[in-house]
């Protein structure tokens, strides 16, 4: 009878020890992540009316966002991670209160240079300003470019390489444009079959095999914005 008992009580306590793990498990799947640190974010779920004032704030300071409806869409998020790149903090994409207090707190970005109307490429922070005639930054998008390592393409093996310097929109195609890296939708191209485009891979690092790769919600407005003959400024200092 005791053998009975203790092999029950044995039972419960696996089970219990099954049960606790599991629920542990849950909790921290829950929990957002930040794959890029490797760490778990804290903080509450924000609600509507705080969303709708982070993606006001956003737009007000020039980030290209989505809708100010107090839903965080995809757009919305690369904004989003676009003004934790600017702001050297965790490229998380989750709006926290922490994010919505740096958003109040925040300014435009500044560009490098301020006398004309062109494109900034900032390798360091991954991201692509839109500058008008005043100096103004009015648009800011996150970008993916060049790992500098090294692939093979038909045969050849080259770096991926994102050339720094000033280059101008050479030519462009509307919709799609099939390479032998890959889809590019919308693409502008800089030099030497380099280009900015739309891609539905927009790492929070470098990743791209060269090429200045932006979010696909932007990518055809932007064609629009860059004409052939738009100064392009690319830079890692």
């Amino acid at each position: 009878m005791r053998e009975t008992t203790f092999q029950s009580s044995h039972s419960n306590r696996r089970w219990s020890v099954l049960i606790g793990s599991l629920a542990l498990f849950l909790l921290w799947m829950l929990t957002p992540f930040d794959r890029a640190a490797g760490q778990k974010i804290s903080g509450r779920n924000l609600a509507s009316p705080e969303i709708t004032e982070a993606e006001q704030r956003l737009a007000d300071l020039g980030y290209w966002t989505g809708p100010v409806d107090g839903v965080l869409d995809a757009a919305s998020k690369h904004a989003l991670i676009a003004f934790q790149k600017v702001e050297e903090r965790r490229r998380t994409g989750i709006l926290t209160a922490a994010e919505l207090e740096a958003l109040r707190s925040a300014s435009r970005p500044e560009p490098r240079d301020q006398t004309y109307a062109h494109i900034e490429v900032d390798l360091k922070r991954q991201v692509l300003l839109v500058v008008d005639a005043e100096g103004i930054v009015t648009r800011v998008l996150p970008v993916c470019t060049g790992n500098e390592q090294f692939y093979m393409d038909q045969g050849q093996r080259h770096r991926a390489h994102t050339p720094r310097g000033q280059f101008t929109v050479t030519r462009k195609i509307n919709g799609w444009r099939r390479s032998t890296l890959g889809l590019l939708y919308y693409p502008s191209y800089l030099v030497n079959g380099i280009a900015i485009h739309g891609s539905q891979s927009i790492m929070t690092y470098p990743a791209s095999h060269g090429c200045i790769r932006i979010p696909m919600f932007a990518a055809k407005e932007f064609s629009e914005m860059a004409p052939v003959g738009m100064l392009v400024v690319v830079y890692d200092d």
